[in-house]
């Protein structure tokens, strides 16, 4: 069962797995004082949701998206003061959230149902989840520590500190099964090509030597597995990342990279795109037992490979959900090779909405609302990675047969 609702400053979903319950979380402060105050009302907003949820001291992940990159280190301070020894992986957004506030905050919690559930917790960096056979590592703000300039390089370095941060745990990089990339300027000039371009450039040679989900995806799968993925703006000039991993033991579990049938794969666009095309695949189910968790990635209007709806916001955002409604859908589980584990628009627990324009808010969140429901939802503003895209939208989804 999913138990969703949302207000003007909070929407939550409650997706109960029988063994565990996963809770997800978003808030913005009902108030528009001073950072201290709106960071600590968004806090104490998304902790009474998960208190009534039964879930106490279980936030093991959560995004803040930002106003100002300048304000970073003191909300850090915040937050850490909030959650003492409970702190979760946490990654910092410079992308001014769409409500006008400073700041606004989605949180993942995690508590048990019929099973036992282990949290351990070593820093902002890094939160190792255990339940039901399977080991999720979240791993939080992850910034490059080289002093140059180039996206190219700081990218790789970003990598580095990512792949460093996981195997001090003993996890290996190609358990990695989602990333979030943030970069500022994203459509900007980087010498004489652009910085998103340079960013898919850096992927591609740092994943060059990885096999990604290497001996658990369906039989028969030809193509090259690369996690899921958000690649999206942000109001400073740096990178910033985040991933999330996966192990188990478990015989029985499945990754599966799902692609779109109404769109190209992004790891095969043509090189006016990107001389380096973007690797990632547009969803990652993780099939297990009757259950598929499903992380869509960044999605936005476009089919084939071109840009649909240009300058048409709220068709834009249609076209944008009707993409997440086919990858996830039962026929397209079916195509491969996973009949049964689909799921709908119902079945989505948590969004994440980026408009490139304050102005489209409005429109795009009204669209949203029709088509998703009650349903924690962020909006942040951020530039997306053609410059002809007005919006681009991400979530995580439970497949019918999941919940209970």
């Amino acid at each position: 069962m999913i138990t969703k609702d949302s207000g003007e400053n909070v929407g939550y979903s409650i997706v109960d797995l029988g063994d565990v319950k996963h809770v997800f979380a978003s808030s913005a402060p009902k108030t528009y004082g001073n950072l201290r105050s709106q960071v600590r009302d968004a806090l104490k907003t998304i902790a009474t949701v998960v208190k009534e949820a039964g879930a106490i001291g279980s936030i093991v992940r959560q995004a803040v998206f930002i106003k100002d990159a300048r304000l970073i280190d003191d909300c850090r301070k915040i937050i850490a003061e909030f959650y003492g020894n409970e702190l979760p992986a946490t990654i910092y957004i410079p992308q001014p959230p769409c409500g006008g506030s400073l700041v606004s905050i989605e949180a993942m919690g995690i508590a048990h149902g019929n099973g036992e559930v282990e949290i351990d917790r070593y820093s902002e960096k890094l939160v190792i989840t255990r339940h039901s056979g399977i080991s999720w590592i979240h791993c939080g703000h992850t910034t490059p520590s080289t002093p140059a300039h180039s996206v190219y390089a700081r990218s790789i370095s970003a990598f580095e500190q990512m792949e460093r941060t996981l195997a001090d745990r003993g996890i290996r990089y190609d358990q990695i099964i989602r990333t979030w990339l943030y970069i500022g300027d994203i459509v900007g000039p980087e010498g004489e090509t652009q910085r998103y371009k340079e960013l898919n450039r850096a992927r591609t040679d740092f994943y060059r030597d990885f096999r990604f989900a290497t001996g658990r995806t369906p039989q028969g799968l030809k193509q090259t597995v690369y996690p899921a993925s958000t690649g999206i703006g942000t109001s400073n000039r740096d990178l910033t990342m985040s991933c999330l991993a996966l192990a188990t033991d478990r015989d029985d579990l499945t990754l599966v990279p799902l692609e779109n049938p109404q769109q190209v794969a992004a790891f095969d666009y043509g090189e006016h795109y990107s001389p380096e095309s973007p690797k990632f695949c547009r969803a990652m189910a993780i099939v297990a037992g009757q259950c598929a968790t499903i992380l869509v990635s960044g999605t936005a209007s476009i089919t084939e490979s071109e840009t649909r709806f240009i300058n048409d916001v709220e068709g834009q955002t249609h076209q944008t959900l009707d993409n997440i409604e086919a990858l996830i859908s039962e026929s397209n589980f079916q195509r491969h090779g996973m009949p049964g584990m689909g799921a709908t628009l119902d079945d989505m627990a948590n969004v994440r909405v980026y408009v490139k324009r304050q102005q489209d808010y409005q429109k795009t969140k009204a669209v949203c609302q029709e088509r998703l429901g009650a349903l924690p939802i962020i909006y942040s503003i951020a530039d997306v990675c053609r410059d002809d895209l007005l919006v681009e939208i991400e979530g995580m989804a439970f497949s019918h047969r999941c919940v209970k």
